[in-house]
Parts: C-alpha cells; sequence; structure tokens
C-alpha cells in the first residue's frame, strides 16, 4: 500500500478502529502486566471498553464528515471512559480529535501538535501526574514528534520517531517504578498507548501490526476475577450456586433409555440447570457447569454418543451484555428519566458495588441509584451518569468504592445539570462508614463533607491471593499466598493461609483505640473462617465491636474497615 502523506478522515476514522481491534486483540497481555501481585488487572479491559464506546459513537458519524467524526471520537472517549486508564485514554483521544478537527488533511507537523494535546490532556486528568506510567510514554512520544516535525519531517517519520520515542520510555518504566520493577513488567497503561502509534504507522504506511501473545485460556487477571467466582462453592458441601457455573454445555446424545436416569445423576454432580429431553436413544441435553470435560465424559463413561457439541462462556455473555448496555447509555444517559418509586430528597447517593449482599446494605442505608461494578468491572462515566439522572433529587453525592472508579466518577458532574459531589470512597467499609452520616435532607456539599471525614477516619483492609511470585516490604510473595493489603501502605501481612494473613492485618490495623472493626465478607469467605477472625478480634481486641456483612464480591474474601 502507498504511505499516506497526509492523515484525511478516512485514515483517521480506520486508525482509530484499527486501534480498537488492536486492543482488544492485546486485552489479555494488558491485563496481565497490570498484576502486582493482586489479581486486579484490568487496564486492558478499561482500554478496549473504552475505545468499543469511541467506534460507536464514531459509527454515528458521516464517514466524510471531518467535524462529526471528530465531535463523535471526543464524545464517545468522554461518555464511555472506564477506569483510571480509560480516563486518561479519553483525554488522549480527546486531545487528538481536539487538534484533528482543526485541520482535515495532517500532516507531519499537525500530527506532532496532536499528539503534544493528547499529552497534555492526559496530564490534565490526573491530580498527582506519577511518572513511569502511560503519562511519560505519552509525553515522551510527543517530545519525540515535535523534534521530528520542526526538521520537516513527514507523517510517517513523525509518527515512527514518536514510536520510537514511546518504547525506549515504556522499556524504562520499570526503572521509574519499583512496583513495576518487583514485578518484573512495564506499565500496561504505556503499552496500551504504544498501540495507538502502531494503529496509525499500519494505516499509514503499512507497517506491520504487533502481534498479540496468545492468550492462555485465563483472561489475565480479569480471568482470575472469573474464576474466583467460578470456584465458589456453597455451604453444603459438593453444591454449587446457580450463578457460580461458567460454561453453557448443549449437545444431542445418543443414549439407551434406561442408562438416561445415570446420565442426568452423573450431570448433577458436575453441574445444575440441567434439561435432559428426547426418547428412543436420542436425548438433548444442556448443563451449566464449571467442567466442560466432565460434561462430555459423563456420556462416554455410560457408553453414549455425544453430538454437535456446544459450549458457551456465560460470564463472557453478561460481559458483552453489560458493555451493550453501556453503548445504549452513551446516547440517552443525559435524559434518562427519573425511576419510579423513588422518594424525592434534597441529595441522593449513587454508589458503586458488586455482590448482591451490598446491593442490599446499601439500599438499607438509602442509596438511591447503585451502579454494578468494582476492582476488574469498572463502570463508565455514562452508566454513572444514567444512575445520577435517574435518582430522585437534584443534588446527588457519588461513592466510586474504588480508586480506579474515582476519576470516572469525576467526569460526571460536568454532563448534567444536577449538582454532583463525588465522596472519593477507596472502598466498600469507608463507604458504609459515609453511609452512617449520610443526611438525604442536606445540601449535597454540606453532606459530602461530613462523609469525607467519615470515610477519612476508616483505616481499611483486604485480604486476597497473590496471583504471581513478588517482593514486599514484609517479604517475599510466591503465587498463592494470601496477602493482607492497607489502603496507602501496600502489601502489610503475607501467609499461607487466608485466616494467619487475616490476623496478622488485624493485629496491624486494629489499634488500642479502635472502637469497630466491620467485616465484609466476599463470596469465597468460608463461614470457619469467618467464625475464627471474629473469635481472634474478642481474644485480642476485645474491647472493639465487630459488625459482620455479607458483601459477595469474588476478589476479595475479605474486606476490613476499623474506625
Amino acid at each position: 500500500m502507498p504511505t499516506l502523506e497526509r492523515l484525511n478522515t478516512a485514515a483517521l476514522r480506520e486508525s482509530v478502529r484499527t486501534f480498537r481491534d488492536t486492543v482488544r486483540e492485546h486485552s489479555h497481555g494488558l491485563n496481565r502486566l497490570n498484576v502486582y501481585p493482586v489479581p486486579d488487572g484490568d487496564t486492558g479491559t478499561n482500554m478496549a471498553r473504552t475505545l468499543d464506546a469511541v467506534v460507536a459513537e464514531m459509527d454515528t458519524a458521516a464517514d466524510d464528515d471531518h467535524d462529526a467524526t471528530c465531535d463523535a471520537i471526543s464524545y464517545g472517549s468522554l461518555m464511555g471512559a472506564r477506569g483510571n486508564s480509560g480516563v486518561i485514554l479519553s483525554q488522549i483521544m480527546r486531545g487528538f480529535a481536539g487538534t484533528f478537527k482543526e485541520q482535515a488533511d495532517v500532516r507531519g507537523a499537525k500530527f506532532a501538535e496532536a499528539l503534544q494535546a493528547a499529552a497534555a490532556g492526559a496530564y490534565e486528568a490526573v491530580l498527582k501526574p506519577i511518572e513511569g506510567t502511560i503519562l511519560t510514554v505519552c509525553r515522551e512520544s510527543a517530545e519525540a514528534a515535535k523534534v521530528a516535525a520542526d526538521a520537516g519531517g513527514s507523517l510517517v517519520e513523525v509518527v515512527r520517531a514518536a514510536r520510537s520515542a514511546g518504547k525506549t520510555a515504556l522499556d524504562n518504566t520499570p526503572e521509574q517504578l519499583q512496583v513495576l520493577k518487583d514485578a518484573g513488567v512495564v506499565d500496561a497503561g504505556g503499552a496500551g498507548f504504544l498501540l495507538l502509534l502502531d494503529s496509525v504507522l499500519y494505516v499509514v504506511d503499512g507497517e506491520p501490526l504487533p502481534v498479540a501473545e496468545p492468550d492462555d485460556g485465563t483472561m489475565g487477571a480479569v480471568g482470575v476475577a472469573f474464576d474466583a467466582v467460578a470456584r465458589r462453592h456453597a455451604a453444603a458441601p459438593g453444591e454449587l450456586d446457580v450463578s457460580e457455573q461458567r460454561y453453557e454445555v448443549m449437545y444431542f446424545l445418543e443414549l439407551a433409555d434406561e442408562r438416561i436416569r445415570d446420565f442426568k445423576s452423573g450431570w448433577g454432580a458436575i453441574g445444575d440447570s440441567i434439561v435432559v429431553v428426547g426418547g428412543d436413544g436420542l436425548w438433548n441435553c444442556h448443563v451449566h457447569t464449571n467442567d466442560i470435560g466432565a460434561a462430555v465424559e459423563v456420556a462416554l463413561d455410560l457408553g453414549g454418543r455425544p453430538k454437535a457439541i456446544r459450549v458457551s462462556d456465560l460470564f463472557e455473555e453478561v460481559d458483552e451484555e453489560h458493555a451493550k448496555r453501556e453503548a445504549e447509555l452513551a446516547l440517552t444517559a443525559h435524559d434518562a428519566p427519573v425511576a419510579v418509586g423513588l422518594p424525592e430528597v434534597t441529595t441522593a447517593v449513587v454508589a458503586v458495588c458488586s455482590g448482591d449482599g451490598l446491593v442490599e446494605l446499601f439500599a438499607q442505608l438509602g442509596v438511591q441509584g447503585v451502579v454494578t461494578g468494582g476492582q476488574t468491572m469498572n463502570p463508565s462515566t455514562a452508566e454513572l451518569l444514567e444512575s445520577v439522572q435517574r435518582v430522585h433529587a437534584d443534588q446527588v453525592v457519588i461513592l466510586p468504592n474504588n480508586k480506579n472508579i474515582i476519576p470516572v466518577a469525576d467526569q460526571v458532574g460536568a454532563l448534567t445539570d444536577k449538582t454532583v459531589v463525588v465522596v472519593p470512597t477507596r472502598s466498600m467499609p469507608e463507604a458504609l462508614a459515609a453511609l452512617v452520616v449520610y443526611d438525604a435532607s442536606a445540601d449535597a456539599s454540606d453532606t459530602a463533607a461530613e462523609m469525607i471525614d467519615a470515610a477519612e477516619s476508616v483505616v481499611t483492609g483486604e485480604i486476597t491471593q497473590a496471583v504471581r511470585d513478588s517482593n514486599s516490604a514484609v517479604g517475599e510473595v510466591a503465587e498463592g499466598d494470601w496477602i493482607g493489603l492497607v489502603r496507602g501502605d501496600g502489601i502489610a501481612s503475607v501467609a499461607t493461609t487466608i485466616e494467619a494473613a487475616s490476623m496478622a492485618l488485624l493485629d496491624r490495623i486494629v489499634g488500642e483505640d479502635a472502637e469497630l472493626v466491620t467485616v465484609i465478607t466476599g463470596s469465597d469467605a468460608a463461614e470457619s473462617t469467618t467464625e475464627a477472625i471474629r473469635a481472634w478480634l474478642g481474644d485480642h481486641r476485645g474491647d472493639v465491636a465487630v459488625e459482620v456483612h455479607r458483601g459477595g464480591q469474588p476478589l476479595y474474601p475479605y474486606l476490613f474497615g476499623v474506625e
């Protein structure tokens, strides 16, 4: 293909679409980079979902309408931003789109200007910029692009100079951030940003796109979260909750009628939602299970012959439905109607959480709007906006309950006529403390101030499982170890058992002046472990009140809040 001297409207659209497709292909690898050593990697997913919204909005503009295309890229980026990486990416895309809108045919100098605008927008999106991240990679790419442009470089020469400098910057990120060096990875966001320059080079010069690393089937850290849910066990031994089965297996089965009872019994041991219909030796079979192989082997062990086997990943279907809903909201959220049945209040609360237990608890504490999300499934700006619009109040407080969602929540106020205040809660215990002092009859600014004070009074700890070897201030971390995390301090305990990690963490964060420990249990929490934790607190911190709430989150079996 011929090298393009100008990036026109068609090439811009193709670059954005190629970028979206490339990030999708690399999302698993980006997620894996974003694991240290906790299974919270979601950079690839957030960037891909943000770009899905960009392309969906871009598709509403005519192919040859340059201004509408640029406006769509900007608006889609804003409304579709997910997580910290998504917000930064949205600012990068908006910087590009705003500069490209000034000129339909972009040469090298204008591309360098657009890249500088993108870098400036990225830095503006972050309250406290940290070097060794996507910010550094974007800035150094922009600086190299300007040098090449000032020297009279062509479009492809400017883009290639930016890509080369960006790659060098990415390779150096472990030297700027110890956390990356300890984990043996480069910055995930920076790696994702480079795919933008790769996509432009592909469009303007036909340079091959980087090949994504093979997916090992884990879906990166996001897959770890899904698998954690898939491995959950109910209270009764051998039983599984219907919602915990990941795969839908269907096939036709040739099997003697007298053996079908044994077949159903075999399936009953490894799955649920079982439907077996037919007769005269031919059966149509359906099951939800976490063990695909066993679902087929049951038939083979009975001398049956399964045919036309079909397998669907139910978790992926849920995620796709989530993305579909998000795309619909991007166009309608601003005009969302007030939900029927909600009482009118002066100030309503919209909170982000996952887990039926927390949803119910939040409702009891007066929350009017709940947006599903958490560590690995960050909601978009559009989803938060839609919930804000639907609550029956002109003033709204948002509780993000995760540091990665705070930047997204911060975008909402500018998109609605309602008064929106973000209380920057980073965990569920902080949210619960904030809700205790929530006053629905007070102005948003007044009640938010009290909620912030209450949230800041909480020391938060989390228990989760390491998914890779690493180092920490309290010792080496091996894959599979249980680790205790303290907000602001990082890893505070490491142990081979969840009980030991929990008790070491509590020993550190529950001081002599503590009055209350709130325990929020996740979907993986065993009742025996919860009772052991309660007993330890009684033996070692006998004067402290203990409240236990079932949250239902998959990533963190235990969240602790100390007041």
